[in-house]
Parts: C-alpha cells; structure tokens; sequence
C-alpha cells in the first residue's frame, strides 16, 4: 500500500474520531493533498489540523469574559490553535483584558498575534459606536482579510471566525464542524429572539429574502446541515480544500454590487467561487447576542447580552466567565424595594442558584426563603395547620381537587405575606424559582416604580409575570406606561405587592377556605368568574395591576422537556395515597398570545437581522 493511501485511511480514521455524521468525503485529489501536508510518521497518532482564531474586538468588555471563558473551554488541544486578533476603537476595557488574558493564555496557544489600535477612539464617518458606516464596514473587511492571509501563509487548516458576543458554550463545536467535512460551516446560534446567524434566502441585489425554511430550521423543526446562502459571526473555514483558495474578504469581487458589509461580500465571494456555504442545527452550539440599532449605546448592548446570558442559565448550556479575566465583584442591592423576595423549595437547589446567579447578573439582591413543601407534609399535619379545602373546589381543568403541591404553594407566599407586614415592607417583589426574566427587566421595572411615584396610583399587588385567562382588552392605567388593570389572572411567578395589599390577604383568613393561590387573588380583586367561590370572600377590594408587556415567564410550559411543576403533580391534599395522574394543565400551558422568542426587543431592519 502506498504512503498516500495509507495516509488517506489515517484521514478518514480522523474524521471518525471527530463524530462524523455526515458520510461525505472531500475529492481525493483533496485528500491526498491534505495527507501529504498532515503526514504522520508510520505508527504514529496524527495530530489534530491546526486552527486559526480569528478575533475582532471592539467595546467587547460586557462580553468577553464570557466569549474568552468558551474558547478556554473547547475540547480541542490548544497546542494545534493560533490566534489572530486585533482590537481598536475601543472606549472600555476591551485592550486591558485580551492584554490579561494573552498574557495568561500564551504558552498554551501554538501561536498568539494580536494588535491594539485604541486610538482612534471613533470612526470620522459614525454616528456612534453601535453605527456601522462605509468606513467601519471597509475597516472590519481589511481586517478580516489580514486575518485570513495569516492563516495561509501559516499553513493552517482552518480558520475560525467568531465574533465576542458569540459564545460558543459546546465545547465539541470545533471537533463538530469539522466532521462536517465543509469549506464552509457555521454552527446555528441561538438568541433572545428569533434572530440567529444565517439567511435562508436572498435576492439578487444581495438583500435578505424571507423564506420558508428559516423558522423551521431556527427552531430546529428540520434538523440536519443545510446549505445556506449568507452566515456570519461564527463560521470555519477549511483551508485546505482547494476551492476555498479565492475566497476573500477585501477588496469585493470585481463585479460586487451588493451592499457594501463584511459579512455579505464574503456570501458574494464564497457564491462566485463556487463555494457552498453550509449551517449545521443538529447540536446546540451557544448563543448570539441581538445587535442593537445604530443609534443605541454601549449600554443597551450590554444590558442586551445580560438578557442573554439569562436565557443560557435556562437553556443552556449556561455560559461561563474566563478564569483569566479579573472582574470586580457586583454591587447587590434591592433596587429601592424594601425586600425582594425569592421563594424556593430547599430540595431544589439548581434552580435557587440559577435564580440567584441571573439575579446578580442583574445586580439585584434577593432574600431567599424557604417554601414550605406540600409534597413532604401528610394529610394530618394541613389540618394541624388550620388548613381546610374551599368548599365546593375543583381545578377548572382537570376536575380534580387540590394537591399538596398547591397547599405548599399558598402556604408559602401566606409566608411573605405575613413577613411584609410584621416588617412594615411598604413595597416588595416576591419571586418563584422558575422565572425566565425579560430583557431590560430591571430599567423597565424601575421606570414602573417612578410611574407609579408620580401618579400616587393606589395599588395592592402587581404582576410582573402572569397568564390572562380570558381575551378580553384589560383597561390602561392612565398616566402610567406600560400598565393595565387586571382581569382574571393565573401565575404567581413575579409580582409586586405593597404592605396594604399584604395586609388584605392576611385579613381574609385564607387558610381555613384554601384554593390555589393564583385563583384566590382574582378572588380578592373580584375578577373571579365563580360567584360561589367569591362569596366566602365578602371583603373583595384588592387592587391589582399588570404590567404589559411582562416582564417576567417561566422558564418552562407544559409538554416541554424540562417542565416540572412541584404544585400541581403531587398527591390530594386530604389523600396520601391519591396522586394525581396527569402531566400538566390549561394553567402551565404556554399563553397561546405568546410567542417563542418574545423578549422584549423590536426587530429592525438591518441587514444583520434575520427579521
């Protein structure tokens, strides 16, 4: 057998090694090239093709902790990775923590080379830093260009283009593409919205073009490695295919007539080279953040990727900080509440933390308390505590009555209910421990807040997050932005609730006449639709609000695969041995109003955004 042959089988064994699914070859005049250049001395492991970072940072510091931790974290040996970087324009601390993190990182890389051009500060042509004019646009293109001659003339394999605020927390991702074996790959990337990182269509002048396969491949409905005209901020390069040779950055193909962007000359080089451009969906790869609007700030944009890094704590997987980079540690506070209230069941410790660690991404300080648990208490024990069903209570639904779950539940914000007022909490947030938390929750929840001052609206409770039962339009509270009265309302998940509104809940003396308590509430502001339950309330004057949009969302519904409900499958409250034998209600259904990706952000029409 010849050395070619024998080195062609030693490549088809790597591609193996690497978790090839897709069953296709380069031609052989590839692969006999592509052993050549790889050769092993006979007997011998191969070493792993040798990789390219390519790095552009700019006002990246809310970031890349995040996007320098993933590239640590890749299962790929570091010794076989160069990286090329380049930051400039920066007015954060973008070049003080790749100059940290370079200098920890060096001897690991087989190579790192990078440069910091901070000054200028700003481009002559921009009307701010979020703003891309002609300039930045040939800046970014000369830059990417450079990038790629330093991966030719350094014979490598590959070349990795990502951008920081795209993390890549599957650290097989590398290996993944690839086994994909194509000259060009990116990995789909999910976001706060439907954006992601490809176009499914686009038209001859080189604008996007709506089509349909782009939803049913960004929720991953189709599943597998398509072509695709148009990919950006995280895409491989194979370097040693042949055909990949005349791709180029800068300057545009001499019949270039598209828009002048970085990211669509390269889908015009890659479409007159003959190059396939392929996306792959079949993993989950990390997380793209939604860019903002040209006219937006730094701090939008960073308050953009907190509400990313909140969705990887649901998600997942979740993102993780560089061990590399110093951070100064956050400043925790109640945001002008009196007490922020973060109910959790002790047996669940994952999500307690999950809670916490979004909230101090936030920067929000919460008090954590321990949910009494309905499952773990008998049935003489609720009657020891003075608990006793509503007469004539069935769930809406199922028909069934009330589970220990739902006791637990009720007990557990009477709990805080009585804390607020034995502590004089004129103002509170009370929490659940299954909350996927909304895009500037905590500006819009502070604007609410001043709102609310300056009305001197008389409120009891507010919720942050809830599921409307019925369709009817709900009233706008005039003079306060964002608010409406609300009608009859299920979830307990997030809300506000004032020390007279705690005080009338108390005062009703639920216990002895329990329902779930996201069916009492509507009672107490006399919104319920059952007249029969309303009349063991006769005092129904609460006076509750909803915030619209929400603010707040669990993290899971029902049928999905993560969801949980600790309330509603558990046994009878009065029967141990009677367990309710069903998997979810109307009640954790997702709102049928609501949509997947909703989140707060406007779509725009930039030519980066899929919408």
């Amino acid at each position: 057998m010849s050395a070619a042959a024998i080195a062609l089988l030693r490549r088809c064994a790597l591609l193996l090694l690497l978790g090839s699914a897709s069953g296709v070859s380069a031609a052989p005049e590839e692969e006999e090239a592509a052993a050549e250049r790889e050769g092993a001395p006979g007997g011998q492991p191969r070493e792993l093709p040798s990789v390219v970072f390519a790095i552009l940072a700019r006002n990246s510091q809310h970031s890349l902790p995040y996007y320098l931790g993933a590239l640590e974290r890749l299962d790929y040996p570091k010794e076989r990775i160069s990286i090329w970087c380049v930051t400039d324009h920066n007015v954060d601390n973008t070049t003080e923590m790749l100059q940290e993190w370079f200098t920890a990182m060096e001897r690991h890389y087989r190579n790192i080379e990078w440069r910091a051009e901070d000054e200028p500060s700003s481009y002559a042509d921009e009307l701010g830093p979020k703003h891309w004019s002609n300039e930045r646009f040939e800046y970014v293109m000369r830059l990417k260009q450079r990038a790629l001659n330093y991966a030719r003339a350094e014979r490598a394999d590959y070349i990795l283009f990502t951008d920081t605020d795209s993390i890549l927390t599957n650290n097989q991702t590398l290996k993944l593409l690839m086994a994909q074996n194509k000259s060009v790959i990116a990995p789909m990337l999910d976001s706060q919205t439907y954006y992601s990182n490809f176009w499914c269509g686009i038209t001859p002048q080189g604008y996007y073009r709506r089509t349909a396969d782009y939803f049913p491949t960004k929720n991953r409905q189709r599943v597998g490695c398509f072509t695709v005209p148009m990919v950006y901020a995280a895409f491989l390069i194979d370097l040693r295919k042949g055909e990949t040779a005349n791709l180029a950055f800068y300057p545009p193909h001499p019949s270039y007539t598209w828009p002048f962007d970085d990211i669509i000359v390269f889908a015009y080089s890659c479409q007159a080279a003959g190059v396939q451009i392929y996306l792959s969906n079949q993993e989950y790869f990390g997380f793209i953040n939604v860019p903002v609007k040209s006219h937006q700030t730094l701090e939008d944009e960073r308050i953009n990727f907190v509400h990313l890094v909140l969705n990887a704590m649901v998600d997942g997987p979740p993102m993780s900080l560089s061990r590399h980079v110093y951070l100064p540690p956050k400043h925790l506070t109640k945001i002008g509440f009196d007490e922020i209230f973060l109910i959790n069941l002790a047996r669940r410790p994952d999500r307690k933390q999950r809670m916490l660690s979004a909230l101090s991404e936030m920067e929000i300080d919460a008090l954590v308390v321990n949910a009494i648990d309905g499952s773990a208490l008998n049935s003489s024990d609720i009657k020891k505590l003075g608990v006793d069903l509503l007469p004539g209570y069935y769930d809406p639904f199922s028909g069934r009555t009330l589970t220990k779950g739902e006791v637990g539940c009720f007990l557990s914000h009477h709990h805080v209910w009585k804390e607020i007022v034995e502590r004089g909490l004129e103002k509170s947030v009370v929490l659940e421990d299954d909350v996927r938390f909304q895009a500037y929750f905590k500006q819009r929840l502070l604007r609410l807040m001043d709102d609310l001052e300056q009305t001197q609206l008389d409120w009891d409770l507010i919720y942050l997050g809830r599921k409307q039962v019925n369709s009817e339009d709900e009233e706008p509270v005039e003079d306060v932005r964002n608010l409406v009265v609300a009608e009859y309302s299920y979830w307990t998940l997030a809300y506000v609730i004032s020390k007279q509104g705690a005080q009338k809940l108390i005062d009703a003396r639920p216990l002895s006449k329990i329902l779930p308590v996201d069916e009492f509430l509507p009672i107490m502001s006399d919104k319920h639709p059952n007249e029969d339950y309303k009349k063991y309330f006769p005092t129904r004057d609460l006076q509750v609000y909803s915030v619209r949009p929400l603010l707040a969302y669990p993290t899971h519904y029902t049928g999905e695969d993560k969801w949980m409900s600790d309330t509603e499958t558990s046994t009878i409250w009065d029967d141990d041995s009677r367990k309710t034998d069903w998997s979810g209600s109307q009640k954790t259904l997702k709102d049928s109003r609501v949509t997947s990706g909703t989140s707060g952000h406007s779509f725009h029409g930039s030519s980066r955004d899929e919408l």
